[in-house]
């Protein structure tokens, strides 16, 4: 049995984008859709059992009517060879009140052949090609659940969040022991997992993450586990179970500039005992949009700081990657840099993210109209602290309040709906 996983697909995510003028569609999307195809090429053609999506379809709770259609083209054709897909429901997955559908629910709604749809933490038996398989969901969690229990009122959001990991926990070890063991089992959870590098991710939170240990995920009743929510790709557990992050499967921003993406594959032997089944992992590497950072630090006797300038980009692989520039310079030199040069020499570059001046103790950032418009506020705030250099605890700080006050602006918004 042949189970590909991978996660945060994030369809809608077109900062760093231009229109392309033979689809009128964004480049950025392209780029998605185009992994998402790789994807499903490898499945139809590698033998694979069931597509397994750890969560976060789209960018936002309220996808375009194009990006549905577009995500459901590629299940489509899935479906229609007989390959089950299985969507775990993200964080960006749930609509902003508990009372109303999630981005994915239209599948199961439809019934759609072969697409499944994990939504509630419990376990769902799923036939494939090579025999059922039992997939011990855990979706991201509706906090406005907790919130609007009367024994919750007045919590803080640290209890809040406390009170969920508390939950998830007992959850999880309550379906464990329920599972078969003469069925090949797998857990998918959407969550982070203390211990793991984050990226991304953090920006685009909509809300405080809550935390799971990897004890709470390592079950001996399953025979692999598949996470998603985090960009980075990363093995936690190597040994059976492994835990694994596939990681996304394109970048969304500069914190990913070095990150691999691609997707895994695991492959099961059913008639094998219970938490022994798995015989083979593998990663494979999708080729992704570049993102590339040219800095440059230019002296105070630098006659010429433009040609610097254009030597530093010539010396980095930026065709068709996005790529910003940083200038670090002394004022006298600020003036002799000429920018329009720089830009011509970025010409082949996808787009140009930034072009950023160091000037003595003043930073000025120059973002394109077309990203600034996309950006989301987590991202627009993590940005400006990459302008500032802000890093190590005094950013995390920053962006822990940030979240914190966009999670009560949403908690009340759902209090009112």
């Amino acid at each position: 049995m042949r189970v590909l996983h991978f996660s945060d697909l994030h369809i809608g995510v077109e900062n760093y984008g231009r229109i392309d003028p033979e689809t009128g569609l964004s480049t950025r999307l392209g780029d998605f859709l185009d992994s998402l195809d790789q994807v499903v090429e490898f499945a139809l053609n590698q033998g694979v059992d069931l597509v397994l999506l750890a969560g976060d379809v789209y960018k936002g709770r309220d996808p375009s009517q194009t990006h549905q259609r577009e995500f459901a083209k590629r299940l489509n054709r899935l479906s229609r060879s007989g390959i089950p897909t299985f969507i775990l429901v993200g964080n960006h997955d749930l609509p902003a009140a508990s009372s109303r559908a999630t981005a994915v629910d239209i599948f199961p709604t439809l019934e759609v052949a072969n697409v499944h749809v994990g939504s509630s933490l419990k376990t769902y038996t799923v036939d494939t090609p090579s025999g059922p398989l039992q997939i011990l969901a855990v979706p991201w969690p509706r906090r406005s659940a907790i919130l609007s229990r009367d024994d919750s009122r007045g919590l803080s959001i640290e209890q809040v969040r406390q009170a969920l990991e508390e939950r998830l926990t007992n959850g999880i070890e309550m379906e464990a022991q329920g599972l078969d063991p003469n069925v090949p089992a797998i857990l998918t959870a959407h969550v982070t997992v203390n211990g793991a590098t984050v990226g991304t991710e953090r920006s685009m939170m909509l809300g405080n993450d809550h935390v799971l240990l990897v004890s709470a995920l390592d079950r001996p009743q399953v025979e692999y586990v598949a996470l998603g929510h985090i960009h980075k790709h990363q093995i936690l557990r190597p040994n059976p179970p492994m835990v694994v992050y596939s990681g996304s499967l394109q970048r969304v921003d500069f914190s990913e500039e070095g990150d691999e993406k691609g997707f895994c594959v695991v492959d099961l032997d059913a008639t094998a005992p219970q938490g022994q089944r798995m015989t083979n992992f593998e990663f494979h590497k999708l080729s992704a949009r570049s993102f590339v950072t040219v800095d440059v630090s230019v002296e105070s006797q630098d006659a010429d700081p433009t040609t610097t300038v254009v030597r530093a980009i010539a010396r980095k692989e930026i065709a068709d990657a996005v790529v910003r520039v940083r200038i670090s310079l002394p004022a006298e030199a600020n003036a002799h840099l000429r920018e329009t040069e720089i830009r011509a020499a970025l010409e082949p570059a996808h787009f140009i993210a930034a072009i950023s001046r160091e000037v003595a103790d003043a930073r000025r950032t120059r973002i394109s109209p077309s990203e600034g418009e996309d950006l989301q506020p987590m991202q627009a705030l993590g940005l400006y602290l990459d302008s500032r250099n802000i890093e190590g605890e005094r950013r995390e700080k920053i962006m822990r309040k940030a979240e914190e006050l966009i999670e009560l602006d949403s908690a009340e918004l759902e209090e009112t709906q």
